[in-house]
């Protein structure tokens, strides 16, 4: 179990998980919580946060920070920021999982639906990376490199069938902007990293898995179940463990493998 621990482990990091009142960003929360790691939690909405972070206090440390952590707006990211700063002189790990998807009829797409879609996947992707990497900065070393983890999405590989134009091209420019900074702060010892996830029933989700039908998604699925909360902690923790520490610059489909053998 020591190999173990000293490779996979990152019991006594500090992460941050945006979007952690919820969904996927509540999944990864809870695998690093459980894995010994001081974790701190945002989003839009605080009160959801403290829900969360309540529930997962019982098997470790989870906190919510006590402000509207809206990353496309430069007031949340700078709040969400100041309260890191405060609390903490370094940042081991930061997994941007805040998104946002909009889908109409192209005849129908409204701007302020594709604005809102790109100012948080990608903008607010990219200012609040800037921002904290003071923090990242002061936890990287060169064998042990602070992480930045963003949860991209297949629809940045492939052609969705459904109408949500701004999501898919998001993803995609995200999945590009973690390369691009892989390259950039590669010299500054923090590592960058994307988690594509297939079919999570996550409330963004869930109504079209509601209207479509679950057997019915996932006929293209080669392993035929929905991504679960294992699926992505797993790999998260696996992106900020001693065993990733050489690997920057990738984008890694957890998807039952729909989005490689399609």
């Amino acid at each position: 179990m020591a190999y173990l621990d000293t490779i996979f482990g990152v019991a006594g990091k500090t992460v941050l998980v945006t979007g952690g009142g919820r969904g996927i960003g509540a999944s990864i929360a809870e695998g690093f919580v459980k894995a010994g790691a001081k974790v701190y939690i945002c989003s839009r909405n605080p009160e959801t946060c403290a829900e969360t972070a309540a529930g997962l206090s019982g098997d470790g440390t989870c906190i919510a920070l006590p402000v509207r952590g809206d990353i496309s707006d430069a007031g949340g990211r700078a709040a969400i920021v100041a309260e890191m700063s405060a609390r903490e002189e370094r940042l081991d790990i930061l997994v941007n999982n805040a998104g946002a998807l909009w889908a109409a009829p192209l005849a129908e797409y409204p701007e302020s639906g594709w604005d809102k879609v790109f100012d948080l996947n990608v903008k607010g992707l990219f200012f609040l990376i800037r921002d904290l990497v003071p923090l990242l900065e002061a936890a990287g070393t060169k064998d042990d490199p602070a992480r930045v983890v963003n949860i991209g999405s297949i629809d940045g590989f492939h052609i969705p069938k459904h109408e949500t134009y701004a999501y898919s091209s998001s993803k995609a420019a995200s999945h590009q902007l973690s390369i691009h900074l892989a390259d950039q702060l590669a010299p500054r010892n923090i590592t960058v990293n994307v988690i594509a996830p297939g079919m999570f029933p996550s409330k963004m989700m869930q109504g079209t898995i509601d209207r479509v039908g679950e057997e019915k998604m996932l006929e293209k699925v080669p392993l035929k179940r929905l991504t679960g909360p294992d699926d992505m902690a797993g790999t998260a923790i696996f992106l900020a463990s001693r065993a990733a520490s050489y690997i920057t610059g990738a984008v890694i489909p957890v998807d039952g493998g729909t989005a490689t053998t399609l």
